[in-house]
């Protein structure tokens, strides 16, 4: 599902395209906006969105087999909740049996 799917499945709740990609819209860019100044954004049954730390480290250049340095960044982490977990995992074991 991509933005725009997302936007069509909220207007059949709500019956407005305007309100709904307003909403979508809204969402995005106050979680973006809280997890880019350091905070973090729980949504109890969904999951949890917070910035994490990736220390400089060593690599390798998989075709030389050199080594290289990778500096450090930051970027955003997500992790789901136990609802959510479920869920997914529910329409997983569905999905294994249909095979």
């Amino acid at each position: 599902m991509n933005k725009r799917e997302l936007v069509d499945a909220i207007v059949e709740r709500v019956g407005d395209r305007k309100t709904a990609t307003e909403a979508v819209n809204a969402i995005i860019e106050e979680i973006q906006r809280a997890v880019a100044n350091g905070e973090k954004v729980s949504i109890t049954g969904f999951g949890a969105f917070e910035m994490a730390h990736k220390p400089a480290r060593q690599a390798r250049n998989p075709s030389t087999g050199e080594p290289i340095k990778v500096a450090e960044s930051w970027g955003p982490k997500f992790r789901a909740g136990a609802d959510f977990k479920e869920q997914v995992n529910a329409a997983g074991k569905k999905a294994a049996k249909k095979k």
